[in-house]
């Protein structure tokens, strides 16, 4: 391999990095407030809920599906835990404290079974995952404004709020729980048997299938992932704020789904990396910290990170036919 083959390879395979830290350098110049201890904690904090997400993403998108209803399930999730804990505690079964911990629970088991619903469509009637999220994503967020009555849920034990806007020490606690998901997410994907079926899966589904593989069960749990993930996310955003919405998490998929692929996924398939969603996604947070930074309007905001998916799905394309 010559020199110029080994730098090509090298920007290639670092280009994501090489750009974040450049434009890392390039905002820290134009904006001195940028690389501040608070901002970098305030965009860590922004991102980890996010983040959280586009890891469970992460699998559902190796495996060639997708996942449009995580927003909604977001918003059920804080809806649960605040209607769950204001009904057991104001009918005198336990203490507020305690109910919070129950609905917190009840949120997860939920979060679990619109997983396997969405897997069972899935495999059982071979329905695109695009067409049953699309549809859940609607069904969960009427589910959750009818729970909540239209109104934000605030009933919750006052320790509730530390999950979301506490700390440890410097470093804020949903930071913690994006680091647990992180290093979960990569060992089950890199050193797992399941791992390696979600790539084979979404690389080649029958050839998967004739190779032994359980291609329904890989497909049933990414999904069941996937909305555990959000459900966490969903449990970090309604205790940094002390209420439930079911508006909470409208609009995260475009910001995960972004990450995802930006960070070196395939829609088609059997390509991606955590690693990859999670440069993703440091890459998504400075860029959107940068612009707040300097007052650019939220639309604006909506464009460039559009753009950015759309450049990004077309270079994953144009590699992917020049490997061919």
């Amino acid at each position: 391999m010559t020199t110029k083959q080994k730098v090509h390879e090298f920007i290639s395979k670092y280009m994501l990095s090489i750009i974040l830290v450049v434009l890392i350098i390039c905002i820290s110049f134009a904006n001195r407030s940028f690389l501040t201890a608070n901002n970098i904690l305030n965009i860590l904090r922004t991102m980890s809920m996010k983040g959280i997400v586009a890891f469970g993403m992460t699998f559902v998108i190796i495996a060639g599906e997708i996942d449009l209803s995580i927003g909604s399930t977001i918003g059920l999730s804080g809806v649960i835990v605040g209607v769950v804990a204001g009904n057991l505690s104001s009918a005198g079964t336990m203490s507020l404290e305690a109910a919070t911990w129950v609905g917190i629970l009840v949120a997860i088991i939920v979060g679990i079974l619109i997983g396997l619903f969405d897997g069972f469509l899935l495999t059982k009637f071979n329905m695109p995952s695009f067409i049953i999220t699309l549809g859940m994503m609607k069904l969960i967020y009427g589910i959750a404004a009818v729970l909540a009555k239209g109104f934000p849920v605030t009933t919750l034990g006052s320790w509730y709020t530390e999950l979301g806007a506490g700390n440890a020490g410097i470093i804020p606690i949903p930071a913690i729980f994006l680091a647990a998901v992180f290093i979960i997410s990569f060992v089950l994907l890199k050193y797992t048997g399941f791992g390696r079926n979600v790539y084979a899966v979404g690389g080649n589904a029958e050839a998967a299938r004739l190779s032994g593989i359980n291609v329904k069960a890989t497909r049933v749990l990414i999904m069941v992932i996937v909305q555990v993930c959000a459900v966490i996310a969903g449990v970090l955003v309604s205790s940094q704020v002390m209420s439930g919405s079911f508006s909470f998490g409208s609009g995260w998929e475009m910001t995960v789904i972004s990450a995802v692929i930006i960070g070196g996924a395939s829609l088609s398939g059997g390509k991606g990396k955590i690693t990859g969603t999670l440069l993703g996604l440091a890459f998504l947070g400075v860029i959107q910290n940068a612009m707040t930074l300097m007052g650019v309007d939220n639309y604006i905001q909506y464009i460039v990170e559009g753009a950015l998916v759309l450049i990004a799905v077309l270079f994953n394309t144009l590699q992917t036919r020049k490997s061919e």
